[in-house]
């Protein structure tokens, strides 16, 4: 049981993470289109290494609910942080630039 849920929590933060790092993706693509997108495009530039980060861990621990129930722990620990931290990071890039619109 404790597998099914490593998992499930692993796979939930990969979604996290790989949420963060679309929506970076499409805010830079925004930015390369517009005139005066330099300042968007360098700050997507250096969330880069966070997403890659994120979206790395979240990876490894799902990696980690493949072994014991020791590793299962130790994969739910690594989900979660690496979970909060994206979604941390996607709400502050969000806030930035939300359009209020």
């Amino acid at each position: 049981m404790i597998d099914f849920i490593a998992v499930v929590i692993a796979l939930v933060s990969l979604v996290a993470a790989l949420g963060h790092a679309g929506y970076l993706a499409m805010l830079n693509n925004a930015a390369g289109k517009r005139a005066g997108g330099a300042p968007i495009a360098h700050y997507v530039r250096t969330r880069w290494p966070v997403a890659a980060g994120t979206t790395g861990a979240s990876l490894v621990a799902w990696l980690l609910t493949a072994g014991g129930p020791a590793f299962d722990i130790l994969g739910i620990l690594l989900a979660v942080g690496s979970g909060a931290v994206a979604v941390k990071a996607l709400q502050s890039t969000q806030a930035k630039y939300r359009s209020g619109g």
